[in-house]
């Protein structure tokens, strides 16, 4: 993320979070899908396919006129967006010389605006791009959709032909979930704008997969650690989508068979304007929300929490180590002590 991006931010091009690639004027070299891939680009010499040398990006061919190539894409959710980062790794004599960037409100993610849509508007004029690197950019600030509604779509415009590896748009999603039929708000979701903030330990599987949505189909799309040698347990810290009285506690071990946790806990504090860097050494301190709970494998968990009170982070602790799939915080939003 570059530095410069809000701490609130979240990727609103991301494949995991739900981030669709539409259409595209070229993808003869690398297909367009891999553009939003969440993983980071890899290179792997030698290896090559019917089009010639694989490229862990989105490729379109060598132009020989006066045009330029495009790609458009739905966000994972309506968000505002506070950043953007065009990374071109492992693209060093095939890069684009530039590019700009155009988003378009639409009435919902499940359109398909063309590329040549009236209402597409352009939050980075064409910029120049740096082969091999992460170009970070800020979107014009004077650029809003006319009814003030959040940014749907995005249109990628490269200059004049080349690969890019990954988009990446930092942003704000516009609103939370949808809530359950009891009423209950996933106040976790990382489509609501819920992050993992910290972690003491990631060697199987990134801990920010906890918050994706649906489950994964595999024990690395999950938060899994080492095998623990010494005294001690895991943990990871996230800053939910926003405060809430937490009503409901969701810990799914599926995949997980025989790395799962022995037990888990849940501590909570509300700090909504705590700096993320401020949150390791005072989580210690947290109140306990979910005392002591057995997991078992391969098995969806639910359990009401111990503590009544009203939260803007949590720290989910397992012990010793092991995997988790998914875990989901559900309650009401914005409800005060």
């Amino acid at each position: 993320m570059p530095s410069f991006a809000p701490t609130a931010a979240v990727n609103l091009a991301s494949r995991a979070l739900g981030a669709r690639t539409l259409s595209c004027s070229d993808q003869f070299f690398g297909a367009l899908e891999r553009l939003i891939d969440d993983a980071a680009p890899v290179f792997i010499p030698g290896k090559y396919d019917e089009a010639g040398k694989w490229m862990d990006g989105w490729e379109t061919r060598r132009r020989r006129d006066d045009g330029h190539d495009w790609c458009v894409l739905a966000l994972a959710a309506p968000g505002w967006i506070d950043a953007i980062e065009i990374d071109t790794r492992h693209f060093t004599g095939n890069y684009p010389a530039a590019a700009g960037l155009w988003a378009l409100a639409a009435a919902d993610l499940t359109e398909a605006p063309a590329a040549d849509d009236p209402r597409w508007q352009p939050i980075l004029a064409p910029a120049p791009l740096q082969g091999d690197a992460p170009n970070a950019f800020l979107p014009d600030p004077a650029v809003r959709a006319a009814d003030g509604r959040p940014w749907t779509h995005l249109k990628l415009d490269i200059f004049p032909d080349g690969g890019v590896a990954r988009l990446r748009v930092l942003g704000r999603p516009a609103g939370l979930p949808a809530p359950r039929a009891d009423g209950l708000v996933e106040l976790s979701s990382a489509l609501g704008g819920a992050r993992v903030i910290a972690w003491n330990d990631a060697h199987y599987g990134d801990p920010r997969n906890l918050l994706l949505p649906g489950l994964a189909s595999r024990m690395e799309d999950g938060w899994e650690t080492r095998r623990r040698r010494e005294p001690g347990h895991d943990w990871c810290i996230i800053r939910l989508a926003t405060p809430g009285r937490v009503a409901f506690i969701e810990i799914d071990t599926r995949e997980f068979k025989g790395n799962y946790p022995d037990t888990c806990s849940v501590q909570g504090v509300m700090a909504p304007d705590a700096a993320d860097a401020a949150t390791v050494p005072q989580s210690l301190f947290w109140a306990e929300i979910l005392t002591s709970r057995k997991l078992g494998p391969d098995a969806p968990h639910g359990f009401t929490p111990d503590a009544d009170r009203v939260v803007s982070h949590i720290r989910f602790n397992i012990f010793p180590d092991g995997g988790v799939n998914r875990l989901r915080i559900f309650g009401v939003p914005g409800a005060m002590e």
